[in-house]
């Protein structure tokens, strides 16, 4: 692996917490690295108490993230071990204990995507294009996450189509809670933690908590990840390098 990291991380006064994905001449493509990298600084977030909203964005205003990186040369054996990390990242964002938010502009693809629906709230940016290509891909990835989000229509739509969603659509059937200009996603991302970060961090911890555990989605989003690594374990016919 690279030697020069592909994120960023970051806390500001107010303990809004900022990871980026830096990697801007390949689209934010998702390799083996990055996820490493997410999954570190998810657990030093997570450790810190200072820390109060944690938010996900990108360093291009063009694109969150275009998915997995298609172009990393991976054997079976490592394709497996990053469909893996995968699932961890996707968990451990869904199981963080306080609030998150996604600063979702322009492409918001396939992995990227399902970080983004992971998270607590999402703000769209105004180029938003959200796409979930995992059956065209034959890949079952999404449902466990994204029924919670939208409802179980407008899941099936999303999962079955694997179509581009705009920033309007998106936020008609909430997959965003707000619209933002493309270049100030992450600023209104930032501007939403700050408001969320300002309440009671004790009161916050336990409604997640409450939420969460009528829900179940972290239950529904473990047993999914599982799901995902027998999948390609079982040699699911998936690119495994570019």
């Amino acid at each position: 692996m690279s030697a020069e990291r592909v994120t960023s991380y970051s806390v500001d006064e107010r303990g809004v917490a900022l990871i980026r994905l830096e990697r801007p001449k390949s689209r934010n493509a998702i390799d083996t690295q990055m996820l490493v990298e997410l999954l570190e600084h998810l657990a030093v977030a997570r450790a810190d108490e200072a820390v109060r909203v944690l938010v996900f964005s990108s360093a291009d205003q063009m694109g969150f993230s275009a998915g997995a990186d298609i172009k990393e040369e991976l054997d079976p054996e490592a394709h497996v071990r990053r469909m893996q990390l995968f699932a961890d990242l996707y968990d451990a964002i869904v199981a963080f204990p306080r609030p998150t938010v996604a600063a979702c502009h322009g492409d918001v693809v396939g992995g990227g995507a399902e970080i983004a629906i992971a998270c607590d709230m999402r703000v769209g940016g105004s180029n938003l294009r959200m796409r979930f290509p995992g059956a065209a891909l034959g890949m079952p990835v999404g449902p466990a996450r994204l029924v919670t989000l939208c409802g179980l229509a407008a899941a099936k739509y999303l999962l079955f189509s694997s179509r581009t969603v705009g920033a309007d659509e998106a936020l008609r059937i909430g997959l965003v809670n707000r619209v933002a200009p493309a270049a100030a996603t992450e600023s209104a991302a930032l501007e939403l933690a700050a408001t969320v970060a300002a309440h009671p961090p004790e009161a916050l911890a336990q409604l997640k908590r409450m939420l969460h555990e009528w829900d179940d989605v972290e239950g529904r989003s473990a047993a999914e990840g599982v799901g995902q690594v027998e999948h390609v374990r079982g040699g699911a016919e998936l690119p495994f390098g570019g």
